[in-house]
């Protein structure tokens, strides 16, 4: 994996819109548990890869190191067979010290040498220096990602406990109106007051049986007294 890939993943991810997503997704939820452990997976595999990196930068900058060390290590090493070669030649022993004027001019381009290859590697190591920073920065913004995913999900699965509920509540509310007690009451009251209705129209129907039986007792006591009449006319004629 390059370090071109991973920057890019990592920038991708980063700047993921979870609320687009969410509003774009059938099932929030299935697709919050799914993003989860997408970003659960590439944090995983960025880590490892950021960490491969990291560890070749440390081995650059040892390197680096070493190469200044070296340097320095040759500089003193020509520092004092010119200064050996220099003794010989007071003394009078001018071929020694043309053998260790060599030998310092050796130990210079053995300087010259590592402290070139020092500071070639100054660039290499500013740039993955600024990859390391920008691929944990990345990293840290993925964690934070993650966090949010997982509250998003839990604030999601809350809400949707919550609205189940609501649901289950509303439709224990219909089950009551349905059942009532005053319903069946006024269903009741009904009955009473059609079987009230009955008696008093039987009561009614019964009256006026009664009546009638007496209306026709005063029509007979009518004709009684007519009769009665009569008779005393016919008796003072």
């Amino acid at each position: 994996m390059t370090k071109q890939t991973i920057l890019g993943r990592v920038a991708q991810l980063a700047k993921a819109n979870i609320n687009a997503l969410l509003d774009q997704a059938e099932d929030p939820q299935k697709m919050l548990d799914q993003l989860i452990r997408d970003y659960g997976n590439n944090i995983s595999e960025a880590e490892q890869a950021v960490a491969t990196t990291i560890g070749n930068l440390r081995l650059l900058e040892q390197d680096h190191e070493e190469d200044v060390e070296a340097a320095g290590e040759w500089g003193t090493k020509a520092l004092a067979a010119s200064r050996k070669a220099d003794e010989l030649r007071a003394a009078g022993s001018g071929t020694e010290a043309d053998a260790f004027d060599r030998l310092a001019k050796v130990a210079l381009q053995r300087q010259l040498q590592a402290g070139r290859e020092a500071k070639d590697a100054e660039p290499t190591i500013a740039t993955q220096r600024e990859v390391v920073g920008k691929l944990k920065t990345g990293l840290d913004q993925m964690k934070v990602k993650l966090t949010e995913l997982n509250a998003k999900r839990d604030q999601l699965v809350a809400r949707a406990k919550t609205a189940q509920a609501q649901s289950q509540m509303l439709d224990a509310a219909e089950n009551i109106n349905v059942l009532d007690p005053t319903s069946e009451l006024s269903r009741f009251e009904e009955i009473v007051r059609r079987e009230e209705a009955r008696a008093l129209g039987k009561q009614e129907l019964a009256d006026s049986s009664l009546d009638a039986q007496f209306e026709r007792l005063d029509s007979m006591g009518d004709a009684a007294e007519i009769e009665a009449r009569l008779a005393a006319l016919k008796a003072h004629a």
